[in-house]
């Protein structure tokens, strides 16, 4: 019979109101930890006291001294955070189903009997989003299952909303830390010359969107909040530079219109643990005459890279006024 070592780890809390919140409720945190990864945990106090495998052991440390860092900067723990730091570390979360805390979405075959709908259930409280045609749950899976998903189609078809309620679900779930929206700040074909006020008011008509995005999912409280933290970042590409993101959901609207070397940089901002999506229609490029879009060139040289997932929805995956289909329809008759 072979011999399995065992390890011991203590950690110090700062205080009993601070291994209060670290604990969770009756214990809570300390029990799914437990459960998850067969580790003995207990609490004295303000000492935490870890026994068991090595490797299980260090998982269960780096999601404590995680939660313990988020507190000392005057953060909550959301509901769901620890099951989805459970879950990316490899652990599994006991009771997964009744907790609401995964994303579901039916498949096609599914949706097709429910008249097009796959419901996708978010955690904790936000708002149902629904799949309401094959396309949309096509995209819905491609995001769950990819760390990079670029979604090309018509306006109209929830390309933002769905993104923007994807990365939402997660944060609210523990999967992500941050929510990184941007958008190229390109006027849609007129030169708006001078625009008043600082240069947050000139920039906020371009991202005003993927506010309107959010309005419809968050209420505004909880929203205000996100953003005065800087939980939810919403910012012109032309800001994401330079920066490394980590533990985070950044989403691109109208890609189309961001150059190729745009494009590239944005790309490559991705740190570990996020996931990126990029939204774009290539029938509505609003760049300078003779520049390239870098969405379209992004199809040629990078579709074939593993964990990168395609989407093209269709004038079917509209689900705007029923006249925004027709019109679509007539503009794409009236180029052919």
């Amino acid at each position: 019979m072979g011999f399995c070592p065992t390890m011991e780890l203590t950690i110090q809390v700062a205080s009993s109101d601070e291994a209060m919140a670290l604990f969770g409720t009756g214990d809570r945190n300390l029990k799914l930890l437990r459960d998850a990864f067969d580790v003995q945990l207990t609490g004295r106090g303000s000492t935490l006291k870890l026994q068991g495998d090595p490797q299980s052991v260090e998982k269960v440390a780096g999601i404590l001294q995680g939660l313990i860092e988020l507190l000392r900067r005057g953060e909550k723990i959301e509901p769901g955070y620890v099951a989805g730091e459970v879950r990316r570390r490899g652990g599994i979360v006991l009771g997964d189903a009744g907790t609401g805390s995964d994303l579901q979405t039916e498949s096609r075959a599914d949706a097709a009997k429910g008249g097009g709908r796959a419901a996708v259930k978010p955690a904790d409280g936000a708002a149902t989003a629904s799949a309401r045609s094959e396309g949309q749950a096509e995209y819905l899976r491609a995001m769950q299952a990819n760390d990079i998903v670029f979604c090309i189609g018509p306006a109209g078809t929830g390309k933002t909303f769905l993104a923007v309620h994807m990365a939402v679900s997660l944060l609210r779930e523990g999967s992500i830390r941050k929510i990184f929206l941007c958008r190229p700040a390109v006027e849609a074909g007129e030169k708006l010359g001078f625009l008043p006020g600082d240069f947050q008011a000139k920039i906020n008509p371009y991202l005003r969107p993927l506010y309107d995005a959010l309005n419809d999912i968050l209420e505004y409280d909880q929203l205000k909040r996100y953003l005065e933290r800087e939980i939810i970042e919403i910012l012109p590409l032309a800001y994401m530079r330079g920066r490394t993101l980590n533990n985070a959901f950044i989403i691109l609207d109208e890609g189309q219109n961001t150059s190729v070397s745009q494009m590239k940089m944005f790309l490559t901002r991705m740190g570990m643990s996020s996931r990126i999506v990029v939204n774009g229609d290539v029938t509505q490029v609003d760049l300078p005459e003779g520049m390239p879009s870098g969405l379209i060139h992004a199809q040629k040289v990078i579709r074939g890279i593993p964990g990168i997932a395609w989407v093209q929805l269709q004038k079917a995956d509209i689900v705007r006024h029923p006249l925004v289909r027709r019109i679509v329809e007539a503009y794409e008759e009236a180029e052919s």
